[in-house]
């Protein structure tokens, strides 16, 4: 997907992210999300706080 357009599947309110539209969607075809607490790398993921987009590019 080309900048500009946008995917309706994923929303992003990211405006530091290379890849977020002005509608707050990302124009990427697919993210990828990881554990972000390497404390917790042997747990079971319990909030999406313990979530990050792997995909973040700054502008």
């Amino acid at each position: 997907m080309e900048l500009g357009n946008y995917n309706a599947s994923i929303g992003c309110t990211v405006e530091e992210c290379k890849y977020h539209t002005n509608n707050d969607y990302c124009s990427l075809d697919h993210i990828k999300v990881v554990n972000s607490s390497e404390s917790n790398l042997s747990n079971s993921i319990k909030t999406q706080e313990i979530t990050d987009c792997a995909s973040f590019e700054a502008k």
